[in-house]
């Protein structure tokens, strides 16, 4: 049965209910739910205005438009072959563009096959296994998804897990070049096929189907409404435009300091240093190790009169001999085993993660680190292991506040971040960023810059972090960086990584947040006063660690990043209004120019300096395609290129292959004086 409540269409029959919303400017929300009226989830998707929206319903069609985009409902119904009775209704989907572009159809029941587009079956207690089907159009290409450590640009062809992992960051938008995207509002664990002969979309374990589509006719318009309805990055704070300096790990306080000592006197600003993990006296104590950081205040105060800010970094592991272990357990604040033995990771303790969907355990945490953290000045965390890295992932083993995580379990990550936002802004923080290893959708509203995880120091990491990176940002995930270098390995004394280190800098210089860090060899091991092993140190990772070679050209890059603050500045604040990625993807600026969709080797950083990073060890020279209808001007030689053209660009160590439309843009001034004062 097809009728109108209000704004909603709805469809019932065969044991579903089907509801169509419009949710935000021409865009949809779409739900089913067997047997019961769809949940109101507000897991990503905010609440927005109903808006204006028109619905017409005939006898077995009905359409609901909002907008630019307009929903049909097709219902049939499927008679007894002997007539005796009419037995099986069936509703199917499909949604155009008020042009008439096709976005999505709902595939058919294939005549004698009998298939549904939307199919549950049964997984455990009330919720269900779900398959949802559309039909794949020809020429379609995907991108978004978030983070996947691999080099494919299009989508159209993969498959992808739907589960969060350590490096792999699950964010279920896509954009397709049809002029749509689409939002599979459902944290379960699942997976989704982009296969030439259909689209499919499966959870493991849910309650209801339930996505969100919009209609657009540029990337720029399908972003600003997949932001408007799932959240933007904050402002972004002033130390979030300079240089960050890490490693695994600084282990005391007189070792940070003096590193910090020694930036300041060979004049390298540093916006924030890094105080890496296991500067605790267990897992879950949320504070610092007093043996080895005796007056946390005293290195805050120091640091803020070099201009540098502290970032902590916690973890959402407790282990089983923490000081605040029983009292958690006592109030259900973990998250649990549902058999065998409950633990959940073991590094260095046996340890369990606290429960982030639970919103006293967000405030439990959230108290402590206020207290051993916040109170001291510090004000920007790193909360690390925020998939969270489950030892062997096995996602059916483990329950949430909010349900089992083969259920919910994508979700983590998000509210891990809502904990600490909510603290902060609750202290009168206005510009929230802290760093996490994970995000979902809706991660990005709470000031979440996300990287991408404990990554080999490889050329192959570094070309799909580029990758990686354009596709969280038309995920909605404008905050995103990566450990500079990569974080496994990397020898500081070994001249082929120094070329990598130099070139994963240079790169690092145009990311939306540039920080270095990584676990160099060889390691140094480090023990408790107790006796226990301590989590060990890697290797200096500082600028001037790599030779006098690397050190002046990193300085310079650091230098670099100073003189585009201006530009920087505005290009987040361009993320915070729109939504626009920082890293765009080519054809998010030049939609209408077909072979930019193929490009993933160079990008916009914002919308007027064009990058395109070395990606391959000896390379020194690459081509460059500058886009039509404007000119293009060498950042270094000031020299000018039409567009519509590919041009060999050379690539001297000491360079990255760096264009500015033309003329060139205020806050870009600075950055391109620099450029061409080689003595600076």
């Amino acid at each position: 049965m097809l009728e109108a409540r209000g704004n909603a269409l709805i469809w019932h029959g065969n044991g579903e209910y089907l509801r169509i919303d419009p949710w935000g400017p021409s865009a949809v929300r779409v739900r089913s739910r067997l047997l019961q009226e769809p949940l109101d989830t507000d897991f990503a998707l905010l609440s927005v205005p109903a808006g204006d929206c028109q619905i017409e319903i005939d006898e077995d069609e009905a359409t609901l438009t909002n907008g630019n985009v307009t929903v049909t409902l097709s219902q049939t119904v499927v008679h007894d072959p002997n007539a005796y009775q009419e037995y099986d209704f069936r509703c199917l989907i499909e949604i155009r563009r008020s042009d008439g572009q096709l976005l999505l159809r709902e595939m058919s029941s294939g005549g004698s096959l009998n298939k549904r587009a939307r199919a549950f079956e049964p997984s455990s207690g009330d919720t269900h296994q779900l398959r949802v089907a559309f039909e794949a159009i020809e020429g379609e290409r995907f991108y978004g998804m978030g983070q996947y450590q691999e080099a494919t640009f299009d989508r159209k062809g993969s498959t992808l897990e739907l589960a969060q992992r350590n490096s792999q960051a699950s964010v279920p938008f896509v954009l397709s070049n049809q002029g749509y995207g689409f939002l599979w509002h459902n944290p379960s664990i699942g997976t989704v096929t982009f296969g030439t002969n259909r689209t499919e979309w499966t959870a493991r374990s849910t309650r209801q189907m339930d996505y969100w589509v919009t209609a657009g006719f540029s990337p720029s318009e399908i972003l600003d409404s997949y932001t408007a309805v799932t959240g933007r990055v904050p402002h972004m704070p002033e130390r979030g435009l300079g240089f960050w300096q890490c490693k695994l790990r600084y282990w005391n306080q007189e070792q940070l300091l003096d590193v910090a000592r020694e930036y300041h006197r060979r004049e390298i600003p540093v916006d924030v240093i890094v105080c890496d993990f296991f500067h605790w006296p267990r897992l879950g104590d949320f504070r610092f190790d007093e043996s080895f950081f005796p007056d946390p205040k005293a290195m805050v105060d120091e640091l803020t009169s070099l201009n540098m800010e502290l970032m902590v970094s916690v973890w959402p592991q407790v282990s089983k001999s923490s000081e605040n272990y029983r009292e958690m357990r006592e109030n259900n604040l973990l998250v649990t085993t549902e058999h065998g033995l409950d633990i959940q990771m073991r590094f260095q303790d046996p340890s369990v993660f606290y429960d982030t969907t639970n919103p006293r355990a967000r405030e439990f945490v959230w108290d402590l680190c206020k207290k051993n953290y916040y109170d001291y000045g510090i004000r920007t965390f790193w909360l690390d292991e925020a998939e969270p890295e489950f030892e062997t992932y096995d996602y059916s083993n483990y329950r949430y506040h909010e349900g089992s995580v083969l259920e919910v379990g994508n979700i983590y990550p998000q509210r891990y971040a809502q904990g600490f936002y909510e603290g902060l802004k609750a202290q009168g923080e206005d510009d929230v960023i802290n760093l996490l290893r994970c995000a979902w959708a809706g991660s990005q509203r709470y000031g979440t810059l996300v990287w991408s995880g404990d990554i080999p120091s490889t050329w192959d990491a570094l070309r799909n972090q580029l990758v990686a990176g354009l596709h969280m940002g038309i995920a909605g995930i404008a905050w995103w960086t990566t450990d500079i270098g990569g974080f496994w390995g990397g020898d500081p004394q070994d001249a082929d990584y120094q070329e990598l280190l130099i070139r994963w800098f240079q790169w690092g210089t145009f990311c939306p947040v540039m920080r270095l860090h990584g676990f160099r060899v060889p390691e140094s091991p480090v023990t408790h006063l107790d006796g226990r092993p301590n989590c060990s140190s890697g290797a200096d990772n500082e600028v001037w660690s790599y030779g006098e070679e690397a050190y002046s050209i990193l300085k310079r890059h650091i230098l670099l990043r100073e003189a585009m603050r201006p530009y920087s500045r505005a290009v987040m604040e361009e993320a915070h209004t729109t939504g626009a990625p920082v890293m765009r993807p080519m054809f998010f600026e030049f939609p209408n120019e077909d072979n930019l969709w193929a490009v993933s080797d160079q990008y916009m950083f914002g919308s007027e300096l064009l990058v395109a990073p070395i990606l391959e060890r000896g390379q020194h020279a690459r081509s460059v395609y500058l886009p039509e209808g404007m000119e293009w001007i060498n950042a270094y030689t000031g020299e000018t290129f039409a567009g519509g053209q590919a041009i060999d660009v050379p690539a001297p160590i000491e360079q990255i292959p760096l264009f500015v439309k033309a003329p060139v843009h205020d806050d870009l001034g600075g950055l391109v004086q620099l450029l061409r004062n080689k003595d600076e």
